[in-house]
């Protein structure tokens, strides 16, 4: 394994902290700054937001630079980010801290699936990627709980001094143990040529199916403490530790599906949407058992986890010529993923459904998806066998002709009549 691939996972943990280790430090940062947790949760929209403006405007426009530079600088403006947010004196300061963070967000793992991608063989590019996201689950399984234990032990603050130091590490790392030279630091060709990748229906289709599939699953999560709690009845103090439940989850799934889709990226994305979407309904049905609810935590990380390299792998496999953009643009279309299963599991609440509801929005959200990637799949298919009949129907072409040639050449020539004196 390149050493360079820690060294983006390391960035890639320090990232996935940020995002996510805010929410349990809400209500000691709404006090601090004097603002109601509904003016603090936009610390997470806020950064949501960002995420999709930094993974296309920001990646647009270093897409004609090396890639490990860039990768550099965007780490530190994610230090610069995480700093500002360490030291806000107000709600605004703390505002700008976070969306700066952000925008660092979506191009660092849009570049860097990239640069993964291209440290390695063929055979091995998902699982790749899948090692640079594991910074991202391991921020969940590890990062978010230490993180929250940190920030009410030694204030809030203190989380963000130390994610300004891991992205200092990983910053370090990056210069030390990325290679400079090779595809994996190739510049990209250009932004006019990353913009001629999104002529390709497949690359919509992939991203769609981003859409889709993951935000299926994070509609269901979103509001999984109130499931935990009030349906299936666990104490609010054990939630934590449930969470810790679905963040291995998340572990072995990112790692078993990058693994699979090196074999076949369209099959184990079928696969994974098609076990997914019956874990979200059983989990629904049996939300009121505490032990069947434990397993259906485990298998909605894994299963739910296990589609991001493939599907961030698919993008890039049909933008091949310029997947830069593509791929920053895939990394935006999961936090709109994350938005709309957020915001639909909201609907249904409301609406008085009850706290399952989002479980059975999430489980059609990714039933759609499955049928978006079923259609993909066929229309590559269909296009693989026109280009081999193409090629097949060139190839015999040629044949005849290279026979007509030999042909010609072996009849004996026209001397014409012999003159005998």
């Amino acid at each position: 394994m390149p050493a360079g691939l820690i060294a983006l996972a390391l960035g890639g943990f320090g990232i996935g902290l940020t995002e996510f280790v805010i929410m349990g430090l809400l209500p000691e940062v709404a006090a601090d700054f004097q603002v109601s947790e509904a003016s603090a949760g936009w610390f997470i929209s806020g950064y949501a937001l960002a995420v999709v403006v930094g993974a296309l405007g920001l990646t647009a426009a270093v897409s004609r630079f090396q890639r490990k530079p860039v990768l550099a600088v965007l780490l530190v403006l994610f230090v610069a980010g995480n700093l500002l947010s360490a030291i806000a004196p107000d709600y605004w300061a703390m505002m700008a801290g976070r969306v700066v963070a952000a925008l660092a967000h979506g191009a660092f793992f849009g570049i860097g699936a990239v640069v993964a991608a291209g440290m390695v063989g063929p055979t091995k590019k998902a699982a790749a990627i899948a090692i640079m996201f594991t910074g991202l689950t391991a921020a969940n399984v590890l990062g978010v709980p230490l993180g929250t234990l940190l920030g009410q032990a030694a204030g809030w603050r203190s989380t963000f001094w130390a994610i300004t130091g891991i992205g200092v590490l990983a910053l370090v790392g990056i210069l030390a143990l990325v290679p400079k030279a090779g595809n994996s630091d190739a510049a990209s060709a250009g932004l006019r040529s990353e913009l001629r990748a999104f002529r390709s229906g497949q690359v919509w289709l992939s991203i769609l199916v981003t859409i889709l599939g993951y935000g299926g699953m994070f509609g269901a999560f979103t509001y999984i403490a109130f499931t935990l709690t009030e349906v299936s009845g666990f104490a609010a103090s054990t939630v934590p530790w449930l969470l810790i439940v679905f963040g291995v989850g998340l572990f072995v799934g990112n790692t078993l599906g990058g693994r699979a889709a090196d074999r076949d990226v369209d099959r184990t994305l079928l696969a994974v949407l098609s076990v997914l979407v019956v874990v979200l309904v059983v989990f629904a049905l049996s939300a009121g058992n505490q032990m069947l609810t434990i397993a259906s935590l485990l298998l909605l990380g894994g299963f739910g986890f296990a589609t991001v390299p493939g599907l961030q792998m698919r993008v890039m496999k049909y933008a091949a010529k310029a997947p830069t953009l593509a791929s920053g643009a895939n990394i935006g279309a999961f936090n709109v993923g994350n938005a709309l299963g957020a915001w639909l599991g909201g609907v249904t609440i409301t609406a008085g459904l009850g706290y399952t509801s989002p479980i059975w929005a999430g489980a059609a959200i990714t039933l759609l998806g499955l049928l978006v990637m079923a259609g993909a799949a066929a229309r590559a298919r269909a296009t693989a066998r026109r280009v081999s009949a193409a090629d097949a129907a060139v190839a015999s072409q040629n044949s005849v002709e290279t026979e007509a040639a030999g042909s010609v050449q072996a009849e004996p020539a026209d001397v014409g009549p012999v003159s005998v004196r």
